[in-house]
């Protein structure tokens, strides 16, 4: 089996102002350099297990606005990757994109370099939503991304969307799927809007300046989500991805099923399984420090860690209870050599009495209660 590789393009136009990504707004940057430290840390890492001699499954380049990147880089990038390994026939290559920064020909472009999976950032079609989110693009962007990219060949197209703003309604939300769904994606990705420390929407919020949604007032947009995406044919399989039969998203689904994946560029994080355990690693998150140490040396690395098998086997829990069908208590049992009830059955026995946790059938899944409260749920298993 295949691993996955995350490639990380880290500057945007403008950064919006509830994001926590490693991400930079700047009007140039150092295209030619930095792929050159991303094609010199691939070279690198191409020599070291887990990865030599594997394949790749899945790519994604994601960021910032990989967008921004003109196509013949994604190529010079692609064609490492390719030096270096065997991209599988059926390889899912995805790259993030804003729809303001997006022509015709750039989206022929990327898709002739190889990607055939595009992901636009639309968040929302309302434009005093998207004003107050600081996103550059307006919902015609939007639609005529999605237009142009399915002229470019992309039968792969997925759209963000954002839920629970500040003046949102459930109806704005209804509206935003059904403008979304009008499109014609196969994948839709529906995020409830989070206030992370060090955004400038968390000070605001900490100043009173703005103010977060009531809690059942999120609880019922959530639900919403979750009842209307599915009547439109998209599947939710994820806390918060909904897609066609068969069209979920693979890269995506190495990170909830705890496998390999490596991330290259400024601030990328990487994950080794190493038996029933793994080790994770990261790294330099400055794009200048992160190019002059690749291209001397082939790597950045900034700091990394052994995950423990105990810790190992909560990862794997958390993660897996994200997908709406969660885990086999068998796949469990096959990676840790031990039973899920016997390193947490009291956590799982106090969270099926609770109603947030279904123990059934030989699988072990979110509630629609264990939905709304995931994190909670999640940190049990911490």
């Amino acid at each position: 089996m295949g691993f996955s590789l995350y490639i990380h393009i880290p500057w945007c136009h403008a950064k919006c102002p509830y994001c926590d990504f490693n991400s930079y707004a700047a009007s140039v940057w150092p295209e030619d350099r930095y792929v050159d430290a991303i094609v010199a840390e691939l070279t690198y890492r191409a020599a070291q297990a887990p990865w030599r001699g594997n394949s790749i499954a899945t790519i994604f380049f994601g960021g910032g606005t990989p967008s921004l990147f003109a196509p013949q880089s994604i190529a010079r990038i692609l064609d490492a990757a390719s030096r270096w390994w065997k991209i599988e026939r059926d390889a899912e290559i995805t790259l993030e994109a804003n729809p303001g920064t997006v022509n015709g020909e750039k989206l022929a472009g990327m898709r002739a370099a190889g990607v055939n999976r595009i992901s636009f950032g639309a968040q929302s079609f309302n434009p005093a939503i998207l004003k107050f989110l600081g996103r550059i693009h307006s919902a015609e962007d939007t639609r005529e991304a999605a237009r142009m990219a399915h002229r470019a060949g992309f039968d792969r197209l997925n759209l963000d969307l954002i839920f629970a703003v500040p003046g949102q309604t459930t109806d704005d939300i209804r509206a935003d799927i059904d403008a979304a769904v009008a499109l014609g994606p196969d994948h839709i990705s529906a995020y409830n809007l989070t206030f992370e420390e060090g955004t400038p929407f968390f000070s605001d919020l900490k100043r009173g300046r703005i103010r977060q949604l009531p809690s059942d007032d999120q609880a019922a947009m959530y639900a919403m989500v979750r009842m209307e995406l599915p009547r439109r044919g998209y599947a939710m399989y994820e806390i918060s991805n909904y897609a066609a039969p068969g069209h979920e998203a693979r890269h995506n689904l190495t990170y909830w099923r705890g496998e390999s994946y490596l991330g290259i560029g400024a601030g990328a994080h990487s994950f080794g399984r190493i038996g029933a355990a793994g080790r994770r690693w990261w790294n330099e998150r400055s794009p200048g420090r992160y190019m002059d140490r690749t291209l001397h040396a082939g790597l950045a690395e900034a700091g990394s860690e052994v995950t423990g098998e105990l810790t190992a086997a909560g990862e794997f829990v958390f993660l897996n209870l994200r997908l709406l069908d969660g885990f086999a208590l068998a796949d469990f049992s096959r990676r840790f050599d031990r039973g899920f009830n016997e390193i947490f059955g009291a956590q799982a026995i106090k969270l099926v009495a609770d109603g947030l946790l279904i123990n059934q059938d030989g699988r072990v899944r979110l509630s629609d209660r264990g939905l709304e409260l995931a994190d909670s749920v999640f940190a049990e298993f911490v």
